[in-house]
């Protein structure tokens, strides 16, 4: 590769504590991301919540020694942008363009990248108009740049996406291939969800960006030692104590090496003085005690589906491909015994009512949030019902308030209908093959109990 493309002088990248981390660290999934990327392909990065997903991608943007044990000296080649669109969650299409642009001037500016003036140029001339498709220009023109003229393979890692996903548009996806279709093999995305989009939005949503994506998913295992052991150490040396070998090991088995689990556990091992006093109704139980563990553990929870919620409060273990591909189900059981504890202990989730609070614009059922979540269409969708709770709407009726926005409602049809039914019961339903809140009518309508 020719030397005057590019002057890449990696900066200072030691203020981000995943520069700390041991270039081990999550080896196989930084692998098959990186060989996606190689061929100019997208991924989606899924893991339960509290896994690592943000601590993955930090290390591919800020730590250059994972970088050079991955991809040698052509690491310089390859610029990753991590953004976190929690910080977008409500934020329209043009919001996310800005976004993805600062993003991408900040990410070369921090590595001390020459390129970034020049980009940093392209992106205040696109802000002087505020006009969405001049902005977007902007940002095809910075690709250009880049991946074309300084041939730079640029990454975005599209970290907690699933929070953005009641904002998502086709138009979302279809820029994205735009500027794909610009750099070619010099242009990918990781997203980092907590469920593959399939299971997330409606296929013609992404079908644009699709066959990128197409099969391209890393599942995050709940167990990474390397990283892990790093995390352990650095909590003794921060703390100036040490923790019993024995203690992190029985630790770790509770939590099955879960990331954030076994942090929490252990961080709650060094704030206690008098841990025999503490421990005395057993570990598990004083562990389950604690608000933040327990925080944690309802976060895994509430990222399941209502009849997976059930099926496991339940102790009837349904066949999940998802729940044995993140690790929680292993062997036809429970891979977190921590987990396992608290769902025994915890109150039945069924019959939670499903309402919408009109100061928040959330829809909620029992405590878990349901719109963040939801698309669009399907908040629209339940919404509707909610406020026509216990009545049955024709189907038209249902059509106008869903698709109401759209230049026509003629074009929609029934199935469409169907399906967007379909999809929304898999989310609200503890069994969607037999609904208790959105039923069908046969010859008269839907009708929705809360």
């Amino acid at each position: 590769m020719v030397n005057n493309k590019s002057s890449m002088v990696d900066g200072s990248e030691l203020a981000h504590f995943e520069s700390l981390y041991p270039e081990n660290s999550r080896f196989d999934e930084i692998e098959k991301i990186l060989r996606f990327a190689k061929e100019g392909k997208s991924a989606q990065l899924i893991g339960l919540p509290g896994v690592g997903r943000s601590n993955l991608l930090g290390l591919l943007s800020y730590n250059r020694t994972v970088r050079l044990k991955h991809l040698g000296e052509d690491q310089k080649w390859f610029h990753f942008v991590l953004l976190n669109f929690s910080e977008i969650r409500k934020k329209p299409l043009f919001e996310a363009t800005k976004f993805i642009f600062l993003s991408l001037v900040d990410s070369l500016r921090e590595r001390k990248m020459q390129e970034h003036e020049t980009m940093d140029k392209i992106f205040k001339e696109s802000l002087l108009t505020n006009d969405e498709m001049v902005l977007f220009g902007g940002l095809k023109k910075a690709i250009d740049y880049l991946c074309i003229e300084k041939e730079l393979t640029v990454v975005f890692l599209f970290d907690r996406f699933e929070e953005y996903v009641p904002m998502l548009s086709s138009e979302f996806f279809a820029n994205l291939r735009i500027l794909r279709n610009r750099a070619k093999y010099r242009f990918s995305v990781v997203f980092s969800l907590n469920r593959p989009l399939e299971d997330l939005i409606e296929p013609m949503l992404f079908s644009d960006f699709y066959e990128f994506l197409a099969g391209n998913i890393v599942y995050l295992p709940l167990f990474d030692k390397p990283g892990l052991d790093f995390r352990i150490s650095y909590l003794e040396k921060v703390s100036g104590k040490r923790i019993n070998e024995k203690l992190t090991n029985k630790i770790i088995s509770l939590t099955a090496g879960h990331g954030k689990l076994t942090r929490l556990c252990l961080e709650t091992r060094l704030a206690t003085s008098n841990w025999q006093l503490a421990t005395r109704i057993g570990l598990q139980s004083f562990l389950l005690e604690q608000k933040t563990i327990r925080g944690s553990l309802y976060e895994i929870l509430y990222s399941l589906t209502p009849s997976e919620q059930k099926s496991l409060i339940a102790n009837q273990l349904i066949s999940s491909g998802y729940l044995q591909n993140v690790g929680l189900i292993e062997n036809s059981k429970i891979s977190i015994p921590l987990f396992e504890k608290f769902i025994t202990v915890i109150e039945q989730l069924g019959n939670q009512v499903i309402s919408f609070d009109p100061i928040t614009n959330e829809i909620k059922k029992g405590d878990s949030i349901l719109s963040d979540i939801l698309t669009s269409s399907e908040f629209k969708l339940l919404k509707f019902l909610i406020e026509n709770k216990d009545k049955i709407v024709e189907r038209e009726e249902v059509i106008n308030a869903v698709w109401k926005n759209s230049k026509s409602t003629e074009g929609v049809t029934d199935q469409a209908l169907d399906q967007l039914i379909f999809r929304l019961r898999k989310k609200i339903e503890d069994d969607p093959n037999n609904p208790s809140h959105l039923q069908t009518i046969k010859g008269r309508g839907i009708k929705f109990t809360p």
